[in-house]
């Protein structure tokens, strides 16, 4: 008998959490050498594990929303040409025995021969759909669980439960007080941005903001002039490309910025690897990283941006495109707010910009008789700073590098 290891990813971040998201391939199933058979989810990404070899799935041994460990072993194949053996599910694992009977039983209906996974077997009860009634957007027509919410009429969230039985009409006050509610279960993505943002704020790092206003009419107007050259190399020229530049310049002005708080030192870097908050529908908020943000022009910077943003946003990032950031920029203007604060540090890092929405603003521009209100393009930007790194005096030093830096950008 031959059988092959599936193991979780070795490589994890320190402090991260990973847990099993789905099973492509249930016991049973022949799977192919490097074929997808497991999505993991992390705190920051998800990611799909691979078949080690050629055969058939003969264990699972972690289920779907279990918690494990970087190298554990999740499930063993049964090596193709290797003598016919029982197919076995852990006995410690009775959920897994019920996946294996699951893909031989009626479970299977409406998924086009793929079995149905315990989570959504789960929404399906909570929504009191039927598998048969459902298209599977998996491999071999498998459901998936987001097949089962768009069936719900509201694709990435659960829709409220079937109501039970009507029951006697409450009376007038406490109709009044039972407002109507549903559930709507945490990803684990969701639940490590929580545990991250309240450990930053509450436990960590002690939170100043300041709050400058930038001009940016030389920007725009740079980016006028030189969309079209990056467009004819395929790159789009975002703001937040000139953000970027920006903030690099301002670290050079304020290294502390660039730095992580230990009990015995400050620990300036000195590369500057760039996060850049990205909301990602259904998801959360990610932070792809910039790598040696400091070393890289302009075009090389917006060419940088558009490929992590991309990869965000169709769920296609590696666990080291997430990790090893320094400094963090969240442009949160781009939905409309004006000033966010704080934004919460992304620790350990000591500080992170926020930049609001571009308006034309009325501006008042000389002195005296020679004061004129002009129509300006300007935006707040704000420096969150852990106050144990930095004071104010540094916060302001910081901001004023930046919004110098875009207002002063060169022509060339």
């Amino acid at each position: 008998m031959s059988r092959l290891d599936v193991c979780a990813p070795a490589e994890q971040t320190e402090g991260t959490r990973s847990q099993v998201l789905r099973w492509l391939k249930q016991v049973g199933d022949a799977v192919a050498e490097n074929e997808p058979l497991i999505e993991i989810e992390t705190d920051k990404v998800t990611v799909e594990v691979a078949s080690p070899g050629a055969g058939t799935l003969a264990q699972i041994l972690k289920q779907e929303q279990e918690e494990i460990a970087p190298g554990e072993l999740l499930g063993r194949i049964e090596a193709a040409g290797a003598a016919a053996a029982p197919l076995a599910v852990t006995a410690a694992q009775p959920a897994a025995t019920a996946v294996a009977a699951a893909a031989s039983g009626p479970a299977r209906a409406g998924g086009r021969g793929g079995g149905l996974s315990p989570a959504v077997r789960r929404l399906l009860a909570e929504h009191g759909l039927e598998a048969a009634g459902l298209t599977g957007s998996g491999p071999d027509g498998r459901i998936m669980v987001e097949d089962v919410l768009r069936a719900a009429g509201n694709a990435g969230t659960p829709a409220p439960a079937r109501p039970a039985a009507p029951a006697p009409a409450p009376a007038p006050a406490a109709a009044a007080a039972a407002a109507r509610s549903h559930l709507v279960p945490h990803s684990a993505v969701r639940k490590r941005i929580a545990e991250h943002m309240v450990a930053s704020l509450l436990h960590t790092a002690p939170h100043v903001t300041t709050v400058f206003e930038a001009d940016l009419g030389a920007v725009l107007a740079d980016r006028a002039r030189r969309r079209e050259e990056f467009a004819r190399a395929g790159v789009p020229l975002t703001l937040t490309a000139y953000f970027v530049r920006a903030a690099v310049e301002a670290i050079r002005a304020v290294p502390e910025a660039n730095s992580r708080w230990t009990d015995s030192a400050l620990e300036v870097y000195e590369a500057v690897h760039l996060g850049i908050a990205t909301a990602v529908p259904g998801v959360g908020l990610v932070v792809p990283v910039l790598r040696d943000a400091d070393s890289r022009d302009l075009l090389q910077t917006a060419r940088g941006l558009d490929e992590l943003v991309t990869r965000a946003r169709a769920g296609k990032l590696s666990p080291a495109e997430v990790r090893g950031g320094t400094f963090t920029i969240s442009n949160h203007g781009v939905s409309g707010s004006l000033i966010a604060a704080p934004i919460v540090i992304n620790q350990p890092q000591s500080a992170i910009l926020g930049i609001g929405k571009l308006e034309q603003r009325a501006v008042v521009s000389g002195e005296g008789s020679a004061a004129q209100i002009l129509i300006r393009p300007r935006c707040y930007v704000s420096l969150t700073l852990d106050h144990r790194v930095m004071d104010g005096q540094e916060g302001n030093r910081f901001l004023s590098a930046f919004v110098a830096a875009l207002a002063q950008w060169p022509a060339a």
